[in-house]
């Protein structure tokens, strides 16, 4: 099975018109790879906690650059020392890695 990391060596690209939505199975399968996310409605989610508001915005401006490059661009919501990513679930996984590779570093 593909690890995360595969995961982040992947460009997100729109599926081509009329391709239907992952199904269940799988998409259960791609959230294995990043573990803390869940799937909820058409959407994967997953609550980010800081020390602090620096860091909590630190990582806003991190995850809307790798938003930007990937042309997949979540809905944040911001508190002081929290992020909530919510990505839809077209590319499964693929952003998701990504965020989750900048705490790796």
């Amino acid at each position: 099975m593909e690890q995360s990391t595969g995961l982040v060596s992947k460009k997100c690209a729109p599926p081509p018109k009329g391709t239907p939505p992952l199904d269940d199975r799988r998409v259960a399968e791609l959230l294995k790879q990043v573990p803390g996310w869940e799937r909820i409605g058409s959407e994967i989610v997953k609550a980010f906690k800081f020390k602090n508001y620096y860091e909590t915005m630190a990582f806003v401006n991190a995850a809307a650059w790798v938003s930007h490059r990937e042309d997949h661009h979540p809905d944040l919501e911001v508190g002081y020392n929290t992020c909530r990513v919510r990505y839809s679930t077209h590319s499964v996984g693929i952003c998701a890695a990504k965020l989750e590779s900048l705490f790796r570093v």
